[in-house]
Order: structure tokens, then sequence, then C-alpha cells
């Protein structure tokens, strides 16, 4: 036997006891922003161009990558999601139990962002000004809303990535494969495993979140740096104490009350997920995390498949309840519009029902629009918030697939289907078992 050999088979610190660290996605995902910050902080201030161009590139295929597969995860997981509600018990009444407890939770929200606002008044003490406005290129209007849902063909909502669109056709494709039965079982296989392939690809794009993280934060430090932010301080901490007090302190006392169990449990189950999000700013990109914590939290995975993408396309207490409540209590002060009881009621109607419009894809400006144009507000206070709109839309959307998650907890637990075994245990990092044990460096 080879002397060298024998020494590192006799050796305890031979290659046979080396293992490569394993570093949690909660640590590596903080290294990504911390990193992020540092560099879009060099970027800016020593004007390095080839630095923001680099941080800029990577934040964009990042974002590009998860778009990629937007248009048909929705389809399929929509499709799969109404299929498989044949095999829950009580499905009508679980879809209905889901949407109304969308619609209760978005109006409390709502009431919280109407509050802040009154309360801070985020478009006074600025030096903004209307002129500083500009009319946004698409702008939301309930017309649009209503007659955007039905598309004039098959193929058009798949190229220009218009949400609501493939949501009613995989809802249509759905209903229509559970009154034919037995006859759409090839199709529904097909659809069954085309939604993993799609899953397991954008999984791959979740792990690199971390490196998008650096960017995406690195271009926003970059481009915007730290004076724009204070420009729209106001107005920045209360869409961040808003959606805070939505997630930590609803959602907590919903889960407390209303399903009796320990809310700590949640956010250690989820958190994986409210942390790709803030990444990401995507509800849809978020989507296959999602829907996984949720069933570690214990939901059926019956059910957790429809109440998820479900949410993930109009469950939106972040970008449709909070923001465009503040949003046109700011533009309403910099444009001198005085707002009445009507207006704000008219503002938590928008948010109840057009929460769609957002369609779970980054921004929401197309919800922002059909706010401010259903009460006569000036649209060119769209443009006052553009700039601002990356910063504000992290929290926005980490609030967003927080709830997306909580719903079905409380449904499940409301109805005595949730597993509470799997809810105690829930694990805080689920990346990192996915697809089973990390590769080790080991001797053969």
């Amino acid at each position: 036997m080879c002397p060298l050999s024998s020494a590192l088979k006799a050796s305890p610190q031979g290659p046979s006891s080396f293992r490569l660290p394993k570093v949690p996605f909660w640590a590596q995902i903080l290294l990504g922003l911390v990193l992020g910050v540092v560099l879009g902080w060099i970027a800016r201030s020593g004007d390095v161009a080839w630095l923001v161009t680099t941080l800029d590139k990577i934040g964009t295929i990042f974002v590009q990558l998860l778009k990629l597969a937007v248009a048909p995860l929705v389809f399929f997981a929509i499709l799969i999601s109404i299929t498989n509600l044949r095999n829950v018990n009580n499905a009508a009444r679980l879809a209905t139990r889901t949407l109304l407890w969308f619609m209760a939770t978005s109006l409390i929200a709502v009431a919280i962002g109407l509050v802040i606002g009154l309360v801070t008044n985020p478009g006074t003490g600025t030096d903004l000004t209307p002129k500083d406005g500009a009319k946004p290129d698409h702008a939301g209007s309930w017309l649009d809303f209503l007659t955007g849902i039905v598309p004039t063909d098959v193929i058009t909502p798949f190229t220009e990535l218009n949400v609501l669109q493939i949501v009613f056709l995989a809802a249509v494709a759905g209903v229509a494969a559970l009154q034919l039965g037995e006859r759409a079982q090839p199709i529904l296989t097909l659809s069954q495993s085309v939604l993993e392939l799609l899953q397991k690809a954008l999984w791959w794009v979740i792990r690199l979140a971390p490196l998008g993280t650096l960017g995406l934060i690195g271009t926003a430090i970059a481009d915007y740096g730290w004076n724009l932010i204070g420009k729209y301080a106001t107005f920045t901490a209360d869409i961040y104490i808003g959606c805070a007090l939505v997630m930590f302190g609803v959602y907590p006392l919903l889960l407390a009350t209303v399903a009796k169990i320990n809310p700590l449990n949640f956010f250690k189950g989820a958190w994986p997920a409210i942390q790709l999000a803030f990444v990401s700013r995507s509800s849809v990109g978020t989507m296959p995390l999602t829907q996984k914590v949720t069933e570690r939290l214990g939901v059926p995975k019956e059910y957790a498949s429809f109440a998820v993408p479900f949410g993930s396309t109009t469950k939106m207490d972040g970008c449709a309840s909070i923001y465009p409540a503040i949003a046109a209590i700011f533009i309403a002060q910099i444009f001198d519009v005085h707002l009445g009881v009507g207006d704000y009621l008219l503002i938590a109607f928008v948010s109840v029902i057009g929460s769609a419009a957002t369609a779970g894809l980054t921004g929401a400006t197309v919800m922002l629009t059909l706010t401010l144009s259903t009460l006569g507000l000036p649209l060119e206070g769209v443009g006052l918030l553009m700039a601002i709109d990356p910063v504000l839309d992290m929290m926005r959307t980490a609030t967003n697939v927080a709830g997306q998650s909580l719903i079905p907890v409380i449904v499940s637990a409301r109805e005595k289907i949730l597993d509470h075994e799997a809810y105690a245990h829930a694990s805080a990092s689920p990346l990192d078992d996915r697809d089973g044990p990390e590769p080790q460096l080991a001797a053969a």
C-alpha cells in the first residue's frame, strides 16, 4: 500500500473526514444582500461604470430567468390546481373560504395603509411638485380590466405575458378537464409532468437568488443612492411600516386567534419564501417555493396546489392594498386634491376587487393607475413614484407572499385538515434538503 494512502487513511484529518461547510440559504441571501450594498456603494461613490454595468447585468439576468417560466408555470399550475380539487373533500367550501379570507385580509391591509397615510401625510414636506410627475405609458382602467380578462387569441397572452388572461385560459381548461373526466387524463398527466419540469428548472434559478440579490440590491444602490430615498423618506417608511404591521402584526394575530396555532412556527417555515420574494420582487417567480413551504407547514398538498397558485395571481396585500392606499394619499397631497370618506371607500373597493390586476409580476403600476383613475387623481402622480418603486417593491412582494402562504394555513386549521405535527416541525430552510443531501467532498 502506498505510504501516503496509508497515512491519509490513518489520519483523522484525512480526506474522508473533510466536508464542505453547508451554508443555510437564508445566510447566502444575507451575504448577497450585504455584498450588494457594499458593491453598489463603491460603484456609486467611485463612479465605477463597469461595476454598475456588471451589477445591472447580474440582476437583470436573474429576473429574466424568473420571468422565463412565468407564463407556462401559471397556466399549468392553475390547470392542475383546479383539477386537484376533485381529490379534496369539501372543495367548493375550501375554495370559497380561501377567497373570503383573501378579501378579508385585503380589507384589513388597506385600512392600515389608509390610517398610516392619514396620520403621516407622506406628500407634505417634500420638494416634489406636480411638474415632476409624468403619465405612464399604460394606465389601468376598469374597462380594460374587465375586457382584458378574456384574450382575443390563445397565443398573445403568453407572448405578452398577460398573467390575468393566462389564468382565465387555465381556469377554462381546468373546468373542461373536470367535465371530461377520464378522457382528459392523458392531458392532465402530461400537464403534471410539464409542471414538475418547470418547477425543477425554476428551482435551479431560485438557487441563484444570492447572486440575484447581489445584483439587484447593488444596482438599486448604485442607481438611486441614499439621496433619492431621503426625498421619499416618509413615503418609503410608510410602506415598510404598513407592510411590517400586516406581516408581523395582523398575520400573527390571525394565526393565534383564528387558527389557534403558534405564529412563530409559521414564520420559521415560510421565511425562505418571504426572503426570496423580497429579493426577486415576483410573487409568481416565488410560487414553487411558496407552495413548498406551505405544504411543509402542514397544508394538504391537494389544497395547497390550488390555493398558492390562485393566491400568487390574486392575493396582493402589499402591492394591491397597502401601497395604493398610501400612494393615493401621497399623490393627492402633491397635487393638492382633497380626498373624502367616499374616496377612501373607493380605495378599499379597488384593493379588494382589482388586486388581480397586479398579476403577481414585478411592480404594481397597473394597480396604482387603476386606483388613481377610479379616484380621478392625475395619472402623472405615477411618475413621481417610479424612481423609488424597486425599493418599495421588495417589501410589498414579501408581504404578498407571506399572505399567500398564510391563508391556506388558516383555512386548513379552521377546516381541521392541517397537519399540526408538520406545522410544529416546519423546516426553516427547506431549500437545503429539497433535492436530498448536499454533495459532500469525501474520499472514495
